[in-house]
């Protein structure tokens, strides 16, 4: 069962980056429909598929490379289900003998199962509402959601434990809580630049360009408007100047709050295993800010941008098990 769970986790990362780079090479819509591709189950090659394709959606023409990029990632998606679907039932069944240190969890399977179907279900509206940005942020948070119960599940299968403890630690619970919170924020704040290409909407340091102050707009910058397509944005420049700035402003909020968790208990921690844990946080957080600002200076490079999804999700990782070690081990 800890086997399972650590190639699902593995594999959950895997479709996090994918899902990332086929969002970035505007591949979102590289199928125009779901879940095949053109009314395939794979990206047509022939010369008679391809007539097919094109005859079934005119308006879509098929470019190959952004289809492999959409479909690549709906087959990793999928084996990720076929595998949750398999640890879940495992779980239900599977007994605890006589050599285990800990019983199978069994709801938190089934909801990570249930979370799938969740995901899959957005996975499918993000198509066919032409990347609508509410549904595209939240098929994003839906891939972070999964691959932490993943983690969560295996911290829970796994029977290690701390000798005594670190009963220093316990009084900051609930600050190491409000970090994972706004961690969580600052994903979504992302996720809702990144579904409105807002990515590159300033190009200066550390604000805006000109006057951004007057340029501000909240409630366009948080609003979804009409359009037949959200492919390549639908808001105007201030909207998205506004989820930039936003977004820029809550990664300076992000690294206070983390910053002074990690100082107030780097001061209390008595055993490396926390220390060790501490420094995870430290260096992917700095890490992340200089993929952050790496975005903003070279202009989107794929790669950066890339690895800037990818440090997110193991940033939230590492609370997520700082979370879980000073609940369970502190």
């Amino acid at each position: 069962m800890r086997m399972l769970v650590k190639i699902s986790l593995v594999l959950a990362f895997f479709v996090i980056v994918l899902g990332a780079f086929t969002r970035l090479t505007e591949a979102g819509l590289g199928c125009p429909d779901w879940p095949g591709c053109y009314g395939f189950m794979s990206v047509p090659t022939q010369e008679h598929h391809v007539a097919e394709a094109e005859m079934r959606f005119p308006d879509a023409p098929l470019e190959h490379d952004k289809a492999w990029n959409e479909m690549i990632h709906r087959y990793f998606a999928g084996a990720l289900g076929v595998l949750i679907l398999v640890i879940a039932v495992a779980s239900l069944i599977k007994k605890r003998s006589a050599f285990e240190a800990k019983p199978v969890p069994k709801k938190l399977p089934l909801f990570i199962l249930l979370l799938v179907v969740f995901q899959a279900t957005l996975g499918m509206l993000t198509v066919t509402m032409n990347l609508q940005p509410l549904i595209v942020m939240g098929h994003l948070l839906g891939g972070f959601s999964v691959l932490s119960l993943l983690f969560l599940l295996s911290l829970r299968l796994e029977p290690y434990r701390l000798g005594g403890g670190d009963p220093a630690l316990r009084n900051y619970r609930g600050l190491a809580l409000f970090a994972l919170i706004v961690v969580i924020g600052q994903i979504a704040l992302g996720g809702w630049v990144a579904a409105n290409y807002a990515a590159v909407a300033c190009t200066e340091l550390p604000f805006c360009e000109g006057d951004w102050t007057a340029q501000l707009d909240f409630t366009g910058a948080f609003s979804v408007p009409e359009a037949t397509t959200y492919q390549f944005g639908a808001h105007d420049y201030d909207d998205r100047m506004t989820m930039h700035i936003m977004h820029r402003f809550g990664a300076i909020f992000t690294t206070l709050v983390l910053a002074w968790l990690l100082f107030k208990c780097w001061r209390k921690a008595q055993s490396g295993f926390f220390r060790r844990s501490l420094s995870w946080v430290a260096l992917l957080l700095v890490v992340q800010l200089c993929l952050g600002l790496s975005n903003v200076i070279y202009s989107l490079p794929l790669g950066v941008a890339v690895a800037h999804n990818a440090v997110g999700a193991l940033l939230l990782l590492s609370l997520v098990a700082l979370n879980y070690n000073l609940s369970r081990k502190a």
